[in-house]
């Protein structure tokens, strides 16, 4: 019993000291994050700038780049920021969007046929990296689906070895096994 109770204390230091690295291993501060968001801001406008001196489909493309820039950037920094799985999931999709625009902004200085494959090319691209960033998703989803069924399936080995004990000891093992399993 001793032993147990040394064991519950040096896991709650463990657990207790971890906290702090839990916070930073999933973001940034938030100092740095409005930083970030005043330097992508500022990067925005001196691309933008740059934009100016251009005339006609260049211009036109130079402010898609530069739109599209602006958009990943903010959705990194967001991603940085929470470590949220569904916000890098929108970071593959915002640079499937910005370089869709961008592609479809080009094909104008085209005409004809011509202009109608290069709108395919960038929508079939478009299509292709929005499939690549839904699958990403749903291998995530089926890792966790898998990492769950397998927690089970070791609660319930778990479980049937407590079954073999009786009285204290035995509520003693359930309790664990729950604990263990997070099944509490």
């Amino acid at each position: 019993m001793n032993k147990l109770n040394t064991l519950r204390a040096a896991l709650t230091v463990t657990a207790a000291l971890m906290l702090p690295l839990a916070h930073a291993a999933t973001g940034m501060p938030k100092a740095d994050y409005e930083a970030g968001k005043t330097r992508i801001s500022a990067d925005h406008k001196a691309n933008k700038a740059a934009c100016v001196s251009l005339a006609g489909n260049a211009k036109d493309v130079c402010e898609e780049e530069t739109k599209g820039k602006e958009k990943v950037a903010r959705a990194e920094l967001e991603y940085a920021y929470t470590g949220k799985p569904r916000d890098g999931e929108k970071v593959a999709e915002v640079k499937a969007e910005a370089a869709y625009a961008v592609a479809k902004e080009k094909c104008d200085d085209l005409a004809g046929n011509p202009k109608d494959v290069c709108q395919q090319q960038a929508k079939a691209a478009q299509t292709k990296a929005m499939a690549d960033a839904k699958m990403s998703r749903q291998v995530g989803d089926a890792r966790s689906d898998a990492a769950q069924t397998k927690r089970d399936a070791d609660y319930k080995v778990a479980t049937e070895k407590c079954d073999a004990l009786a009285g204290d000891a035995k509520g003693q093992c359930m309790a664990a096994a729950k604990r263990n399993f997070g099944k509490m």
